[in-house]
């Protein structure tokens, strides 16, 4: 499921215009994008809830030469899934 077809489906749940929910989805991603720039977490009960991790340099390879290089530390987005979300995959 792509951003629109995501739209389309909580107007039709919903009962919100099209217009009302494109602004609702936009503005959670960023919300939830500024609070986890802020070194937040965001916690949806039963739903589940996003951090930040930091991720270390480390040393890698070049998969076409085979000469060793530095990959720079970097923030990961990480999302642990609620207990009712993860009941409604399995």
């Amino acid at each position: 499921m792509n951003k629109s077809e995501l739209v389309d489906a909580i107007a039709a749940d919903s009962g919100l215009s099209k217009a009302d929910a494109q602004r609702a989805v936009s503005s959670f991603v960023t919300v939830v994008g500024d609070a986890l720039k802020k070194d937040d977490r965001v916690a949806l009960v039963g739903f589940g809830s996003f951090s930040i991790t930091k991720r270390a340099e480390r040393k890698g390879r070049n998969p076409q030469t085979g000469k060793e290089i530095t990959i720079k530390a970097k923030n990961v987005v990480k999302f642990k899934p609620g207990s009712d979300l993860d009941s409604k995959v399995n």
